[in-house]
């Protein structure tokens, strides 16, 4: 078989046009998820507060599931494959139909914030305020996934899951949650998560089209259609450039983490010596480090050889535990938190054994009592006296058993309970 024929065959397996739904059909379906009202809206209205509670409570099931009931990405897609055809007018009302359910979503989210009594930021909203190139690429390769499935006959369940790789309904949630708690970081951040989402969706759904060959319903001259392209082509260069240039402080920051953490491992680490923690804080190398001193000598070493792990503009300031007052302070208070912990559990285990021997003695001297119990209530010491459920406990002569406990038990202030 030659090259051609080869390449030929393997491209059977790529082939798209084969599997193209219709057209027309397409074009409906998309026109009709654009519309946001009734139905649609209360949906999105519900999946607001599902997401909003889910970020409150630190909940991912809850997030996932508030992602697939959301309409959010019907606007969207119209808006994508709108340019792509040049349906101008299913443009505007995918614009429309964006900015109102946009809207109703942040001032959703607000309220619920606003009135919730949680108002903690955790790990599942932050992860929202900060986006960078990889949630760009997510964006772009969830769209094309998912008008893909949208313009294919194979549609399996290939929507659900771009809804919730893409997450268009979290980032607006801590949009939300940044305006009812005056968070203005957090608000841009979300909301400019939200928009790469939008924009590289589009994106993805515009090549789709245009992959797909979908007739042109436009009827604009060759300088208009050009102009459009340039447009849409500034509208994703000015998107991504903020997420790379997030991208770039995260990949530079966890190179300097890592080279922090090979030089204290080659020049600070020594016999006799524990580094409890090494870290980058405001342009500073931080260490915490007790056991056996690292000498002056040792760090005047040790900076001069930080540029050879790229770190030669950042002081290193190290803390040790027998020159830090607040250190020896916080370990005195840990030791004696171990030493009480080990007395308690010593006492738990003496205690146990204690009273399974002061139990057999008791049942052959008093009949009526089947076991003891010892504990201790705060610093006193308690026994409880268990009696046999088939004997009156008023025959006990509790006034011999009770002195011979306290005798046996060595504790003459011993307070004894009848069960």
């Amino acid at each position: 078989m030659g090259i051609r024929q080869y390449l030929r065959h393997l491209g059977q397996y790529f082939n798209l046009m084969a599997d193209r739904e219709d057209e027309t059909e397409v074009v409906s379906q998309v026109s009709a998820g654009v519309m946001f009202r009734g139905t649609n809206l209360w949906i999105l209205i519900c999946a607001i507060f599902i997401a909003s509670l889910g970020l409150n409570v630190n909940s991912t099931a809850v997030i996932i599931g508030a992602m697939l009931i959301s309409p959010l990405m019907g606007p969207i897609i119209g808006m994508g494959l709108s340019v792509g055809i040049g349906d101008y007018d299913l443009l505007r009302r995918a614009l429309k139909n964006y900015g109102i359910a946009t809207l109703i979503s942040v001032l959703t989210a607000t309220v619920y914030f606003l009135i919730s009594p949680l108002s903690e930021a955790r790990s599942e909203l932050l992860a929202r305020t900060s986006p960078s190139l990889y949630d760009v690429l997510i964006a772009f390769f969830g769209g094309a996934a998912g008008v893909l499935a949208l313009t294919t006959k194979s549609k399996g369940q290939v929507i659900p899951g771009v809804a919730i790789a893409t997450a268009l309904m979290p980032p607006l949630c801590t949009a939300g949650y940044g305006l009812a708690t005056l968070q203005m970081r957090y608000f841009f951040g979300a909301f400019y998560l939200f928009f790469i989402n939008t924009v590289f969706i589009a994106l993805a759904t515009f090549l789709g089209v245009k992959l797909l060959r979908f007739r042109n319903h436009s009827d604009l001259t060759p300088e208009l259609a050009q102009r459009g392209r340039r447009l849409v082509t500034w509208v994703v260069v000015i998107t991504m450039l903020p997420a790379v240039v997030m991208t770039v402080n995260i990949v530079g920051q966890n190179a300097r983490e890592r080279n922090v953490q090979r030089f204290v491992k080659n020049e600070l680490a020594q016999s006799g010596t524990v580094i409890l923690s090494a870290e980058l804080v405001a342009d500073t190398i931080n260490i915490v480090a007790v056991g056996r001193n690292i000498s002056d000598e040792e760090l005047a070493d040790a900076r001069r050889h930080l540029s050879l792990y790229k770190l030669k503009n950042y002081p290193l300031s190290v803390i040790q535990g027998a020159d830090n007052g607040q250190m020896v302070t916080v370990t005195k208070s840990l030791t004696d938190e171990i030493t009480l912990l080990n007395r308690r559990l010593s006492d738990y285990t003496r205690f146990d054994t204690l009273a399974t021997a002061v139990s057999s003695e008791v049942a052959l001297l008093f009949p009526g009592v089947n076991e003891v119990r010892i504990g201790r209530v705060g610093p006193d010491l308690v026994a409880h006296v268990v009696a046999d459920p088939s004997e009156d406990p008023a025959a006990i002569d509790t006034a011999r058993l009770f002195p011979w406990l306290r005798t046996r038990l060595q504790q003459p202030a011993l307070w004894i309970e009848m069960r």
